[in-house]
């Protein structure tokens, strides 16, 4: 929201709400454990040769998930490897 003459305005859509139909209202919060975040950016990835789909560029970063789960009672786990292209940032699996 934004401050115009006479109220507020949503920056997204543009609906208007009147000032004297406003109530402000401050919470509390209590004190929250910090949040670690990681920086992507300096995330080490394993470089391998690998074909783009989508440019034909030869080399790619490989990633591999784990997912496990269980459903009727049978317990799965089963691994992932994507790729992504160190050039235009496409990304694909091999199965």
């Amino acid at each position: 929201m934004q401050a115009i003459k006479g109220g507020l305005q949503c920056t997204k859509c543009g609906n208007t709400v009147l000032a004297e139909n406003v109530e402000v209202k401050t919470l509390e919060q209590e004190d929250i454990a910090p949040i670690e975040v990681v920086d992507e950016s300096k995330v080490e990835r394993a470089k391998v040769i690998e074909t783009c789909p989508k440019c034909g560029n030869s080399e790619a970063v490989r990633m591999i998930s784990f997912v496990s789960g269980e459903h009727a009672g049978v317990r799965q786990e089963r691994s992932m490897e994507r790729f992504t292209c160190s050039k235009c940032g496409h990304s694909w699996t091999k199965g």
